[in-house]
């Protein structure tokens, strides 16, 4: 256990050498700069939030959105290479970082111009949409750029489309007033999540990192689970599910807990890609684990018009079953390949480790409680993380030192950083899509183009979710495809509202663990020091369970507990009899049965399949199939086993 600790308490300053930043030292003159101006940010955001006043005023909407985007936008100049390898800041960027900057604080003091009388600039406009474009491209990526600039674009050739891609026609400029300085653009939503609603999440997620909460989610799934087959693996999906429910965030939560994870996972057995997906999948699912679930739960809730807790409720069998066929996965993978489970000298105490956590307990049903009963949805965030700093001076290994302090306060600029970077730019397609009209254009184009085929409609969903998921965000995904998608399943399919909304975050979700961009597996796989496509595809087959699922609560609404929850009694075992099977087939050995041999394994994956989807004859039908399949199995390890003996 004194290992344990140690590795805790040395987890910021570790995390500071593998930052995907130039930054440099944590006391550099470059991190230093960048600390002070996003802690100036962040210290804004929270007097924003709770409405504290500024040189005796309070700041209206667009003054703050203005400075939070010069702040950020200046930071993003100063942490993220415009080049591999670069690992000093240019002139170039210091000026671009100071021109960025200084373009936001004149709109700033501008804010009630803009939007009383219009006011505009349309030179300053186009530099700053330069800029940002700029960004787009070090965040993420080539094509990144590519989709924001092109689509960006779109209101100066819209009429010039057929059908319903043709839109309203804009000039340059007005395209540019819109992009810029309307509520379309960067004055509207895309800001308002990243500034107002993710920025507390991001807040605490880097005061998790920094106390040491990572190990001890580890420390507790080992004291749980660690002695089982696989127990590595298996306690790093716990540990992810835990961590990444509190911090809302699909990075942080591989930053988190895959530094310590993964590593472990290889010196147990399991080769690097499958460590990585193993990682990569167990994290992405933890943005959706009640009962937290992050900053997208407070989006679909605004979107639809609900409460947090339905939202939270809705999620809790999903969730379940995401966990429930990746546990399985992991299993059937460990019984295949012989992989026990760990030393019961070499795992902690339950009753140490919640001597040693008590205070991340505290914490999670704090928020909980703040969240559902107190409903602070934007406030909880920020006191659960003043709670866990007060509580971290309890003990020495997370008591939070002016070293410890300042490496929190960095590693929470760069998640705010590298998040503004990438959800800012996307501002420019949302009102490109606006403005032109095409998102109605395209939800009625969706429903001819589907007619009464839901199925249809549905399989251009899922592939609109990946598609935009790719830059690995999904609540970037999740505003554009609310908009546009969610209205044309629900006109055509007449299905649950809720159930529409989860389904589409549930899809953009996994496009961070499916190739060809897979976010999320190439972050685990640089952890994991392997192949990034490689751990691409196998974190995509581990999760192949996990991509049915939001099938079934789509035509079945009890799942996400809507509607009547009578078909509970005999849909969700069968979808959990229909999950085992499906995974049996996919890792080739079947709970409680056995090996599964080659020839049996996809007829077995496509049988559970058909008898976990909602449906009275898929079920009976793939039930007597399964009961064939389950016998032949069983009596090829009897045979085995009589050979054997």
């Amino acid at each position: 256990m004194a290992e344990t600790q140690t590795n805790t308490a040395a987890q910021p300053d570790q995390e500071d050498n593998a930052e995907m930043t130039r930054l440099g030292g944590l006391f550099s003159w470059t991190s230093i700069a960048f600390v002070v101006l996003c802690t100036a940010g962040i210290g804004l955001g929270l007097a924003y939030a709770f409405g504290m006043p500024i040189a005796g005023q309070r700041l209206i909407e667009g003054q703050y959105y203005w400075v939070f985007i010069g702040i950020f936008l200046a930071a993003s100049f100063i942490a993220l290479p415009g080049r591999a390898a670069q690992t000093a800041v240019p002139v170039y960027d210091a000026i671009a970082a100071s021109v960025a900057l200084g373009i936001c604080l004149w709109f700033s003091a501008h804010a009630w111009e803009i939007v009383q009388a219009g006011w505009t600039n349309f030179y300053a406009g186009v530099v700053l949409w330069v800029l940002m474009l700029e960004i787009a491209r070090r965040s993420g990526g080539f094509p990144f750029l590519l989709v924001v600039f092109f689509l960006g674009l779109y209101p100066i050739v819209a009429d010039y489309f057929p059908g319903l891609l043709m839109g309203i026609p804009y000039t340059f400029e007005r395209m540019i007033e819109a992009h810029v300085f309307r509520t379309e653009g960067l004055m509207g939503i895309t800001t308002k999540i990243v500034a107002e609603i993710v920025l507390g999440f991001l807040v605490f997620a880097g005061v998790l990192i920094a106390t040491g909460a990572g190990q001890f989610f580890i420390d507790i799934a080992n004291a749980g689970f660690g002695k089982y087959r696989g127990g590595s693996a298996k306690v790093s999906v716990v540990a992810s599910a835990f961590f990444g429910s509190l911090s809302g965030s699909i990075f942080s939560n591989i930053a988190g807990t895959g530094s310590i994870t993964i590593p472990t996972m290889k010196k147990a057995g399991y080769p690097p890609h499958y460590a990585g997906a193993i990682e990569a999948c167990a994290s992405t699912g933890g943005v959706v684990m009640p009962p937290v679930m992050g900053a997208i739960a407070f989006v679909m809730a605004i979107t639809i018009g609900v409460d947090y807790a339905t939202i939270m409720v809705a999620a809790i069998l999903p969730s379940f079953l995401f966990y429930f066929g990746l546990l399985l996965q992991v299993d059937g993978y460990a019984a295949r390949k012989g992989l026990v489970g760990i030393a019961p000298e070499n795992l902690p105490s339950a009753r140490n480790v919640m001597k040693r956590g008590w205070p991340f307990l505290i914490v999670m049903i704090f928020l909980v409680w703040g969240l559902l009963w107190m409903r602070w949805e934007y406030y909880a965030p920020w006191y659960a993380s003043a709670l866990m700093i007060a509580l971290s001076f309890l003990q020495r290994e997370t008591m939070m030192t002016p070293r410890r302090l300042f490496a929190t306060l960095r590693q929470i600029g760069i998640l705010v950083t590298q998040t503004a970077a990438i959800i800012m730019p996307i501002a420019f397609v949302v009102s490109a899509l606006t403005i032109t009209g095409v998102t109605g254009s395209m939800t009625s184009g969706l429903v001819a183009l589907g007619g009464d085929n839901v199925y249809l409609i549905i399989a251009l969903g899922v592939l609109a979710c990946f598609i935009m998921g790719m830059a690995g965000l999904a609540i970037v995904a999740y505003i554009f495809l609310a908009v546009t998608l969610a209205p044309a399943i629900i006109e055509i399919g007449g299905l649950n509202t809720v159930a529409v909304h989860f389904f589409i975050v549930y899809y953009a979700m996994l496009s961070v663990i499916t190739p060809p961009v897979g976010a999320a597996a190439f972050l685990a796989a640089t952890i994991a020091g392997a192949k990034p496509m490689k751990t691409s595809f196998t974190a995509m087959r581990l999760g192949v369970v996990i991509y049915f699922v939001p099938l079934f609560f789509m035509f079945q609404p009890a799942l996400v507990l809507q509607g009547d929850l009578t078909p509970l009694i005999y849909v969700l075992p069968s979808i959990i009899i229909g999950i085992t099977l499906l995974s049996g087939g996919l890792e080739g050995y079947l709970l409680g049965v056995g090996m599964v041999k080659p020839m049996l394994r996809l007829p077995l994956a496509v049988a559970g399949f058909a008898f976990s989807f909602p449906g009275l004859i898929t079920t009976l039908v793939a039930g007597v199939a399964s009961a064939i399949l389950i016998a032949l199995v069983w009596r090829d390890n009897k045979r085995t086993a009589e050979a054997t003996a």
